[in-house]
């Protein structure tokens, strides 16, 4: 029994060392034929998505990267002017007036709505009744119109008649000319807009509320911390994901306000709130000048690019994915 139970052993080994030495099996490469079949039906699938993004997309960026290199009225054949367009703007105080514009409302937009959208999001996470109703509420201005939106608070901040400046008087204050003073009315479009788009923050912070492991939070409880010390040292640092797409997509978001800044002021009064995307729509259907507007929304693009880029590298300092 012994003999038996050797012998099968060594037949065991001597089968291992020899699938041990043999070559791995080469594996077997695709014809050309069913390489080609895998390739159409990948294309089948992305064709949905892909013509849009090549029609709408793609397409029109290689067109105003032709016409920024035109001088082209519109009407007229484009004449060939090479980078007299991009020479023109940068040498232009205008385009520098429009840039720095647009980063004042930057600047004025991002933490009124960053703050705004984590107070709500922060009180509709707790155990409030009627939460689901306001969450609701409080998202109705993301979907409404733009245009509808600024006429709204058009009204609203209507210097002579306006509600916002009938409750000041009432309460003694004389209300400013808002949209139609010079010094107001970039703030007029900064409330307008983070009053329409806080509901947005407010639903993807509450999200990233919601992913945070309740356990920390009650740890940290038990420890004694207080509200303020587990906002900061617990919650801020665990929704810093949701914090970083809200601050990447407003930025980028920022750049191209238009809507409420063509139906409030129209860049107006004396250009205080001409802002880059109003100036492009200006120069090609006020002025003509459709290779410069090509141009300044390539300069566009690249500065949109440029802070994009930054914000995704500096994120591996502050954003933990823990």
């Amino acid at each position: 029994m012994s003999a038996f139970a050797g012998e099968a052993v060594i037949e065991v080994t001597e089968e291992r060392d020899a699938r041990t030495a043999a070559p791995p099996p080469v594996p077997r490469r695709r014809s050309r034929a069913a390489r080609r079949r895998y390739a159409l039906t990948v294309l089948a699938f992305l064709l949905p998505s892909a013509v849009p993004i090549v029609a709408f997309v793609l397409g029109p960026m290689v067109a105003a990267a032709w016409i920024s290199l035109t001088r082209w009225n519109l009407l007229a054949p484009a004449k060939w002017v090479g980078l007299d367009n991009y020479a023109t703007l940068l040498t232009d105080p205008e385009t520098a007036q429009i840039f720095l514009h647009t980063v004042y409302y930057i600047v004025g937009y991002l933490p009124l709505v960053y703050v705004g959208g984590l107070a709500i999001a922060l009180a509709l996470n707790t155990a409030l009744r009627g939460r689901t109703l306001l969450r609701g509420i409080y998202f109705l201005p993301v979907i409404t119109s733009w245009i509808v939106v600024a006429l709204v608070w058009r009204w609203l901040l209507n210097p002579s008649n306006g509600v916002v400046n009938t409750v000041l008087g009432f309460f003694g204050i004389d209300g400013p000319g808002w949209w139609s003073d010079p010094a107001w009315a970039m703030p007029s479009i900064i409330l307008a807009s983070a009053w329409k788009d806080i509901g947005f923050v407010m639903v993807i912070l509450l999200a990233g509320l919601q992913a945070i492991d309740p356990e920390l939070v009650d740890a940290a409880r038990v420890d004694g911390a207080g509200w303020w010390r587990r906002l900061f040292s617990i919650t801020l640092p665990l929704l810093s994901p949701a914090t970083f797409f809200v601050v990447v997509i407003s930025l980028i978001n920022g750049f191209q306000v238009f809507d409420q800044v063509y139906a409030m002021t129209g860049g107006g009064p004396g250009g205080a709130t001409q802002v880059v995307v109003q100036q492009i729509y200006d120069l090609t259907f006020r002025y003509g000048k459709a290779g410069e507007a090509s141009a300044l929304s390539w300069l566009l693009f690249l500065v949109i690019l440029a802070v994009t880029v930054v914000q995704i590298r500096g994120q591996r300092r502050w954003v933990n994915y823990g």
